[in-house]
C-alpha cells in the first residue's frame, strides 16, 4: 500500500468536522457487568460489556496462520452488539461529510441490514464519528468465543441454524440480529456469518501482541476481518477463523462492527 493512500486517510480522518465527532455524551457507564448492554446516543447502536481476563487465542489444529493457540489477557472493553447496518451509516454520510471510497450505497434497501462494501479506511470513519473505534482482533475473538475455547460463539459444535452462511442461509446478508441463537457468551449476535467485519489489526502471524506494530493506525499493511458470511460456509464462521486484505479492499460481504475501551 502506497504511502500516499495513508496520508491520504490521515488527512480524511483530520478534516472531519470536530461537531461530526463523538462527544463527551458518546460514554459508556463504569460499574458494569459481562453482557451488561449500553446504547450508544450518537448512533443508537447497543453495545454489550467484554469483561477484563484471559482467553485462548487462535487454533493448534486449523489453518497455519492460526497457530498457535496462546493466552492473551486483555481489559475490559464494549463492543457493538451487532454490525453497523446501513441506516447508521447513512446517517453518519450525512452527518459528517464524510465521502466514502466503498460503494456502500450497493449493500441493499433495507436500513436494517449491515453495512457492506466498505474501506477499512470507511469503518475508521465511522467509528471516529460516533466515538468509538474498531475491535482489535484479540477484542473480536474474545467477545465472539468468551474464556472457555469455544469453536463458535454458541459452543463447540457447528449448527447451520444459528449462523448466515452458505451453508442453508438465504444467499444473502439478513437484518442484524436475524439469528438470535447464535449469540456469543457475552450477547454479541451475528459473529458467525452475515457479513465479514473489519477490525483494527494488521494481518501479522501470532502470537499476537499489541505493542509489536499491529495495532498502529498508520502502519502499512492488509487489516485483519473476522466472522465469515453469507457467502462462505461454516468452516470460515469459526471463532479463531483469520482472514485479511488490503484497507482499500471492498466486497459486498465485508463490514465491520465498533468497540469502545472500558473505563478504567
Amino acid at each position: 500500500m502506497s504511502r500516499s493512500w495513508w496520508s491520504c486517510l490521515a488527512l480524511v480522518l483530520a478534516a472531519m468536522p470536530l461537531a461530526a465527532v463523538g462527544g463527551p455524551d458518546a460514554k459508556p457507564p463504569t460499574a458494569v457487568k459481562p453482557g451488561q448492554t449500553w446504547t450508544n446516543p450518537k448512533d443508537g447502536m447497543e453495545f454489550v460489556y467484554v469483561p477484563a481476563g484471559a482467553f485462548t487465542m487462535g487454533s493448534d489444529d486449523e489453518k497455519d496462520e492460526e497457530k498457535p493457540a496462546h493466552q492473551v489477557t486483555l481489559d475490559g472493553c464494549w463492543i457493538g452488539k451487532t454490525e453497523v447496518t446501513i441506516g447508521q451509516f447513512r446517517k453518519f454520510v450525512k452527518a459528517s461529510g464524510y465521502q466514502p471510497q466503498g460503494k456502500w450505497e450497493e449493500s441493499g434497501e433495507d436500513e436494517r441490514l449491515p453495512v457492506a462494501s466498505v474501506t477499512w479506511a470507511d469503518a475508521v470513519a465511522y467509528c471516529k464519528w460516533a466515538g468509538c473505534r474498531l475491535p482489535t482482533e484479540a477484542e473480536w475473538e474474545r467477545a465472539a468465543r468468551g474464556a472457555d475455547g469455544r469453536r463458535y460463539p454458541w459452543g463447540k459444535r457447528w449448527d447451520p441454524a444459528k449462523a448466515n452462511t452458505s451453508d442453508e442461509g438465504p444467499k444473502h446478508a439478513t437484518p442484524v440480529g436475524t439469528y438470535a441463537e447464535g449469540a456469543s457468551p457475552y450477547g454479541c449476535l451475528d459473529m458467525a456469518g452475515n457479513v465479514w467485519e473489519w477490525c483494527s489489526s494488521l494481518h501479522k502471524p501470532y502470537p499476537y501482541a499489541d505493542g509489536d506494530g499491529r495495532e498502529d493506525p498508520a502502519a502499512e499493511g492488509p487489516r485483519v476481518f473476522r466472522g465469515g458470511s453469507w457467502l462462505y460456509d461454516g468452516d470460515h464462521a469459526r471463532a479463531a477463523y483469520r482472514n485479511g486484505a488490503a484497507p482499500d479492499y471492498t466486497d459486498d460481504n465485508l463490514g465491520f462492527r465498533c468497540a469502545m475501551s472500558a473505563a478504567p
